[in-house]
């Protein structure tokens, strides 16, 4: 019974020692990912390169993500604004007609109409909030997506010369290590402002 399992367990060693020099050991035939995937058989130039810029630097340094901001801050207290005097106006028109139903001088008839009237300033305010709110929303929208299509652009330029086959955005947590080496940022943002400089200058 021992001799048994002593010679299966040899047999399945030795089965292993072949199956690993046949994977791993002399000419491996096995075609290579990018031939496997039906490429001529080019390699990559250079290796496989990884760059990657810090989006919080981009977006603290970039004359159009700067303008972005100051625009979004406008367009807000444009708003916040517009909104406290309908606000105002509401709560003024409020405080009259109370003020009238508690002298006794409203009839019911002109209660009912002030009713309306309260009714109507309310929904007219709600329905301004929604549209401001759909407004500043497709601005931003088109503005952000105005600004990832400037950043791609000038990558693809960019890349002509480095030849990296990945840049990518580093964002805290997302990324737990990387090489300074391959930090762009300073290229990305000084490039960007110069093909995009401020509005302002």
């Amino acid at each position: 019974m021992k001799n048994g399992l002593l010679i299966w367990n040899l047999i399945l060693t030795l089965a292993c020692g072949y199956l690993f020099y046949a994977r791993f050991g002399g000419n491996n035939t096995r075609l290579q990912p990018a031939q496997a995937a039906g490429s001529t058989g080019a390699q990559v130039k250079g290796g496989f390169k990884i760059a990657y810029f810090e989006m919080d630097s981009l977006a603290a340094h970039f004359n159009m993500v700067k303008e972005l901001k100051s625009e979004m801050i406008r367009r807000e207290e444009a708003i916040n604004s517009e909104m406290e005097k309908l606000s105002r106006n509401l709560q003024q028109k409020f405080n009259y007609y109370q003020q009238q139903a508690g002298s006794g001088t409203m009839t019911e008839e002109q209660s009912e109409a002030a009713s309306r009237e309260m009714k109507a300033l309310d929904d007219e305010m709600k329905n301004r909030k929604q549209s401001l709110d759909a407004e500043y929303s497709d601005f931003v929208m088109r503005r952000q997506n105005e600004i990832k299509s400037k950043i791609e652009t000038f990558l693809k330029e960019y890349n002509k010369k480095h030849d990296y086959t990945y840049i990518v955005s580093y964002e805290q947590g997302l990324f737990y290590y990387k090489d300074t080496a391959y930090n762009i940022t300073a290229d990305v943002v000084k490039g960007l402002n110069d093909q995009y400089p401020s509005k302002k200058n």
